[in-house]
């Protein structure tokens, strides 16, 4: 199974999900991501993961331009943006959207800042959990 997750920078939800995504899913699924509007993985979003013992440190800020050819059986969106803006893939692929906020987009202290990557940290792996779940039972 291939799975691709887009938001629109690709520099934290959909990051972290591709990390959480691996961490959660049995062999044989492929995880990328991708940005509409591809920037740079915010080192709030590496922190973030570091807690949960996932290292992304290493993920770079991809288009969806070079995803654009290939097929995938899931297409996750985790912002509205890239909802309206996702290409169509061939091999019409399930789409999923989860409207997730932009954590980069809060104020405030470090702390402040990272409780709100934390937030949407937890609430992804809520979610990939669940669809883990549906996918393969027991």
């Amino acid at each position: 199974m291939r799975v691709l997750i887009l938001c629109t920078g690709n520099s934290a939800r959909s990051q972290m999900a591709e990390g959480l995504l691996r961490g959660l899913s049995r062999a044989g699924i492929e995880v990328h991501s991708a940005g509409t509007k591809p920037s740079r993985v915010n080192p709030l979003a590496i922190e973030a993961m570091k807690e949960t013992g996932v290292d992304i440190s290493g993920h770079r800020s991809k288009s969806v331009e070079e995803f654009a050819a290939q097929r995938f059986d899931i297409v996750i969106t985790v912002c509205d943006n890239a909802r309206e803006t996702c290409p169509i893939f061939p091999g019409a692929p399930e789409r999923i959207h989860w409207s997730f906020p932009d954590p980069a987009a809060v104020e405030g202290s470090h702390e402040e800042k990272l409780r709100a990557f934390r937030v949407v940290r937890d609430g992804l792996k809520q979610r990939l959990q669940q669809l883990m779940d549906s996918r393969h039972p027991g």
